[in-house]
């Protein structure tokens, strides 16, 4: 069969899209909005149809989960139940089931990030109480966050896309919990595999041998004095800070002058003789700050140190979130100091401390910063920059605790949804308005909470999901799978079609890997003659599971750094469970979902 001059466009375009979602040096967004550009170019969908996919259902229905798991999370419904954790005592097989448990239940109702990067923090306290490596914990536990996605439509958001595809076949879309008698059994198996089985597979990297701090304070906390002659007598702290940055990376996080203690100084304090700086430096930086700038060491009478531990000051480890706008930036560029009142001591990747300059090492994802400060302003500066605490330094964001009421609103728009009263779209967004109007979430909260480059892939990706279809491209590929149709059983054509979405979904983001592939399974549906419900269930189900790359999930991506995994680390727990999940889903689909 020759290919039509459109059929070969739409093709090019989407290889050539799924090479740079792959390659990554351009946001897969971006991307996707220059393939919806060229379909248009090409004259593949007609200018009145071009931004037809950001009004989508499902596009609006992803928006409001988000900003319902934020409220979730802003509540404390997820903090209250893994505040109990400590408790499950030193057994690694209780903790994998207990943590992992939790993730799949948060994962099944909420955003599946928000709820793992929640618990995240807990999982590595518990690691290091235990005297054990994070990394038997977190890859556990970022699948568990993956297969809990699979139970109900608003688990994750291929699930809503295939469920707004369903109508397109003549049926009412998939409900809110037409999805777990297949998702809820995965989920099952895949909880019992990894919490008995699975994380034996997890490969360990270096940890700390006992219950110890990541970061020792006092390992490069100094004090220095300010002799009489010194060229910064009568300067400002930003004077200095200036002439710090010329050859140094210390920083100045207290002061003490006679028997009054300062700990975070303004940069407008004036400097005078006699003052004890508290500084944090390497001992190159220490070196540097005495020959250049001329200070000399102090002997600290105990008053310094307990300057640090003060009621007034804050130090805490706070985890960088895949949402974070630190993300590829520096602290330099970031003017932590200037603009957040917090200083940055010290940053830990892949469960080490770096030993780089602080001020030029840019941010990734899941990075462990050492930040000190005020009690306020570390408050705000977390909140701001989007990043969590550690488990161990008890901070807690001060958001009113209203466990019952966002719960209570979230079951109704569940319940609404559930029984058609309303649209799930309108249901999930009359839900977040509410949270709203009863101050569970702050309008600026709403608009930071919504991933917008997911919406903008989401937009742009159905139309070129659209182009595939009525070019006849997604019939083509469905003839092709429909050869194997007539010599295997249908079962087969099920499992090949979710093994292919999901190693798609390895490669890309899942979104995208369920608006390609779910015009695929309604057109092989119409070929064999039968329900096209298998197989979309089998293409939600393999988006969903991508198990064995960090980039095929932001929740992968979200545990590389504090469990020092590698890019191959992935498949060693990940296939096995990839091949568990089609083992269990294909039959469980057959069954629930026959053609």
């Amino acid at each position: 069969m020759l290919l039509t001059f459109d059929q070969i466009v739409v093709f090019v375009i989407l290889i050539v899209t799924l090479i740079l979602f792959v390659w990554g040096r351009w946001r897969y967004d971006i991307v996707a909005l220059a393939a919806l550009l060229l379909v248009f170019v090409a004259g593949l969908v007609p200018a009145g149809q071009v931004f037809e996919g950001f009004a989508h259902p499902a596009v609006i229905t992803v928006a409001a989960v988000l900003v319902l798991s934020r409220g979730l999370l802003n509540a404390g419904v997820v903090d209250v139940m893994s505040r109990y954790l400590a408790k499950v005592g030193d057994r690694l097989t209780i903790q994998m089931a207990t943590l992992t448990g939790i993730v799949v239940l948060c994962s099944g109702f909420m955003n599946n990030v928000g709820a793992l990067a929640l618990l995240m923090p807990v999982a590595i306290w518990m690691s290091r109480q235990s005297g054990r490596s994070p990394s038997l914990l977190l890859m556990p536990l970022a699948f568990g966050s993956l297969i809990g996605g699979l139970i109900t439509l608003i688990g994750t958001p291929p699930n809503i896309i295939i469920a707004t595809y369903r109508a397109e076949t003549g049926v009412p879309p998939f409900g809110m919990f037409d999805f777990a008698p297949v998702g809820a059994g995965v989920a099952m198996v895949g909880l019992i595999f990894i919490s008995l089985v699975g994380w034996r597979l997890t490969p360990m990297r270096e940890g700390r041998s006992a219950p110890e701090e990541l970061f020792q304070i006092e390992d490069y906390i100094s004090e220095v004095r300010v002799p009489e002659d010194s060229k910064i007598v009568g300067k400002t702290l930003y004077h200095l800070g200036l002439e710090l940055e010329k050859d140094t990376e210390a920083t100045v996080v207290g002061l003490v002058r006679g028997d009054q203690h300062i700990p975070a100084p303004s940069g407008y304090q004036i400097i005078m003789a006699g003052d004890i700086l508290i500084v944090e430096a390497t001992p190159e930086d220490l070196k540097s700050l005495i020959d250049v700038v001329g200070l000399e060491l102090a002997e600290c009478k105990g008053d310094c140190k307990a300057l640090l531990g003060s009621d007034d000051i804050r130090i805490v480890e706070a985890i960088i979130t895949p949402d974070s706008p630190m993300t590829g930036k520096t602290a330099i560029s970031m003017y932590l100091r200037s603009y957040y009142g917090v200083n940055l001591l010290a940053i830990a990747r892949q469960g080490r401390r770096l030993k780089t300059r602080l001020g030029n090492t840019r941010f990734v994802i899941g990075d462990i910063l050492l930040l000190q400060g005020s009690h306020e302003s570390i408050q705000e500066a977390l909140k701001s920059l989007r990043c969590l605490p550690l488990a161990e330094r008890g901070l807690r964001l001060d958001q009113p605790r209203k466990v019952f009421t966002a719960i209570a609103i979230f079951a109704s728009a569940m319940a609404v949804a559930a029984f058609n009263i309303l649209p799930v779209q309108i249901a999930f967004m009359a839900a977040a308005l509410i949270m709203i109007f009863v101050k569970v979430i702050s309008v600026d909260e709403l608009y930071e909470s919504i991933d917008w480059s997911i919406i903008v892939l989401l937009g742009a990706m159905f139309p070129l999901g659209q182009a595939l279809e009525t070019t006849g491209g997604a019939q083509l590929i469905a003839g092709k799978l429909l050869i194997l149709s007539d010599h295997f059983a249908p079962s087969f054509i099920v499992a090949v079609l979710m093994v292919g979405t999901m190693l798609l979904s390895n490669v890309v983001n899942n979104a995208a890997a369920a608006v390609l592939m779910a015009p695929i399974a309604i057109s092989l549906a119409h070929g064999m003659g039968g329900s096209a419900d298998p197989l979309l269930m089998a293409v939600a189900i393999g988006a969903s599971c991508a198990f064995l790359t960090p980039v095929g999930h932001q929740s992968n991506a979200l545990v590389m750094a504090p469990g020092g995994y590698r890019f191959g680390d992935y498949w060693h727990l990940g296939l096995p469970l990839s091949v568990l999940v089609v083992l269990t889903a294909v039959p469980l689909i057959m069954y629930f979902w026959p053609f």
